[in-house]
C-alpha cells in the first residue's frame, strides 16, 4: 500500500541547515570586534601622569647635580682656586681692557692689573699684621683683665654662680664653639688645612688668573665648541650674559665692601678703639659675603670695645655696625646691588645660609655670584632671544684655535 506524505515541517535533526539553530547568533558574536585592553596610563588621572613625568626627570637632574657636587668635593683643591681666579678676573679683565683701549700694550696692561692687585692686597695685610703685632701686648693684658672682671661679676653679681659652674659652662661653650667653627671654617670645600695646600691654592689661583687675562676669549670659545653646533648660540649668549652679571657683581661688591669697612672703621676710630686697621681690613674682606659678612666680622670691633672700653662702648659699636648694615640693606643693596645681581634679598640670605652649611666659608663666598649668574643664564636661554639675535662672538662658528686642539689638523695641499 502506497501512501503519499504531504509537506510537513522538518523535525529535529532533519533537513535543517548545518550549524543548528544558533548559527547566526554565533556568527554575530564571533564577527564583532573585541576591544583591546586600555593601557594603564589611560586609567590614571592626568595629574598623576604629569606628576610622574616630572618626578623621574627631576630625579635625573638631582642625580646629575649630586654627581657634580661629588666631583667638586673631590677636586676642591682645584675648583676653589679656579673659582677665586674667575672672581678676581671679573674685576681685572675690564681694568686690563680699559688700559688696552687707551693705547697701552696688551702685556703691559695685564702686568699692571696683576701688580695693582698684589700691591693693594699685600698692603692691606701688611698694615693689619703690623698693627696687630704692635698692639699684641696690650691686647693680651686687657683680655686677661676683662676675663677676671667677668668672672668676678658672675660670682658676686645677680647670677651668683660658683667658680665650678663657671668653669663647666666655659668648657661646654668652648667645645660647642670649636665644633661649630670647625664645620664653618673647613666645610665641605675647604682649601686645605696645611701650608702646602694653601700654597698650592695660591699658585693655582695666580696661574689661572694669568691665563684668564691673557686668553680668556680663547678658553671660552673652546668651551662653547664642546656643545653641539645648534646649541652654541644659546651657550655663548648665556655665557656672555653671565659674565656681564659677574663683572657687575664684583664691581658693586667692592664698592659695598669699601663703604662697610669705612663706616665701621670710622666708628671704631671715633670711639678710640685699638686695632682700627685690622678691623677695617677684616670687615672689607667679610663684606664680600653679602648681608651677613659685615655683621659677623664687625663683632670683632664689639669684642675689642668690650675689652678696652667697657660695655657702654661695646653697645655703641654694636649700634654703629647695625646702622651700617641698615644702610647696606636699604640703600646699597636695592639701588646698587639689586641692579647688578637681580636676586631678591631673601634669596640672598637663603643662598648664603645654604652655601655656608654645605661648603663653609667658600660656599658662602661663591653662593650669591653663582646664584646670580645661573639666574641670568637660565633666563637668557628660556627667553629664546638667541634664536634670532646674532651671536655675541662671531668666532664661535670658526674652527677651534690651535692652542686648544688635542689633534693637529692636517696641512692643506696647495692647489
Amino acid at each position: 500500500m502506497t501512501t503519499t506524505e504531504g509537506p510537513s515541517t522538518p523535525g529535529p535533526g532533519r533537513d535543517r541547515p548545518r550549524g543548528g539553530l544558533f548559527t547566526g547568533r554565533r556568527r554575530a558574536v564571533t564577527t564583532s570586534p573585541v576591544p583591546a585592553p586600555a593601557p594603564i596610563e589611560a586609567t590614571l588621572p592626568r595629574g598623576v601622569r604629569v606628576a610622574g613625568a616630572w618626578s623621574w626627570r627631576l630625579l635625573a637632574i638631582a642625580g646629575v647635580i649630586a654627581v657634580l657636587i661629588f666631583l667638586v668635593v673631590q677636586l676642591r683643591l682645584i675648583v676653589i682656586p679656579l673659582l677665586i681666579a674667575v672672581l678676581i678676573g671679573a674685576l681685572l679683565v675690564p681694568f686690563s681692557a680699559f688700559l688696552h683701549r687707551h693705547h697701552w700694550p696688551r702685556w703691559i696692561a695685564i702686568v699692571t692689573a696683576l701688580l695693582t692687585l698684589i700691591i693693594v692686597i699685600g698692603g692691606l695685610f701688611y698694615l693689619a699684621i703690623w698693627e696687630v703685632t704692635r698692639e699684641s701686648s696690650s691686647l693680651s693684658a686687657q683680655s686677661i683683665t676683662a676675663y677676671k672682671d667677668l668672672r668676678a661679676w658672675l660670682t658676686t653679681g645677680p647670677l651668683g654662680l660658683t667658680p665650678a659652674q663657671i668653669d663647666g659652662y666655659l668648657k661646654q661653650l668652648g667645645s660647642a664653639f670649636q665644633q661649630q667653627s670647625q664645620f664653618f671654617i673647613s666645610g665641605a670645600l675647604s682649601v686645605g688645612t696645611t701650608v702646602g695646600h694653601v700654597l698650592t691654592g695660591v699658585l693655582l689661583t695666580l696661574f689661572s688668573l694669568i691665563f684668564i687675562l691673557i686668553d680668556g676669549k680663547g678658553i671660552w670659545n673652546w668651551i662653547v665648541h664642546i656643545f653641539p653646533h645648534k646649541a652654541r648660540a644659546a651657550v655663548d649668549g648665556a655665557g656672555h650674559a653671565g659674565w656681564a652679571t659677574l663683572t657687575s657683581f664684583v664691581k658693586v661688591q667692592v664698592l659695598v665692601a669699601t663703604i662697610d669697612a669705612i663706616g665701621i672703621g670710622l666708628g671704631a676710630l671715633i670711639l678710640g678703639l685699638p686695632l682700627v686697621i685690622p678691623i677695617t681690613v677684616l670687615v672689607f674682606l667679610g663684606s664680600f659675603i653679602p648681608i651677613v659678612g659685615a655683621v659677623l666680622t664687625g663683632t670683632l670691633a664689639v669684642f675689642i670695645a668690650l675689652i678696652f672700653k667697657g660695655w657702654v662702648f661695646a653697645l655703641i659699636m654694636l649700634l654703629i655696625i647695625l646702622g651700617v648694615q641698615q644702610l647696606e640693606g636699604h640703600v646699597l643693596q636695592p639701588f646698587i646691588m639689586g641692579t647688578a645681581v637681580k636676586v631678591h634679598p631673601l634669596a640672598v640670605v637663603l643662598v648664603v645660609a645654604a652655601g655656608s652649611l654645605l661648603a663653609g666659608i667658600p660656599g658662602a663666598l661663591f653662593a650669591v655670584p653663582f646664584a646670580a649668574v645661573l639666574n641670568v643664564m637660565v633666563r637668557y636661554v628660556s627667553s629664546g632671544v638667541w634664536r634670532t639675535a646674532p651671536p655675541s662672538d662671531p668666532s664661535i662658528d670658526e674652527p677651534i684655535p690651535v692652542l686648544w686642539e688635542t689633534v693637529p689638523r692636517p696641512a692643506r695641499r696647495p692647489r
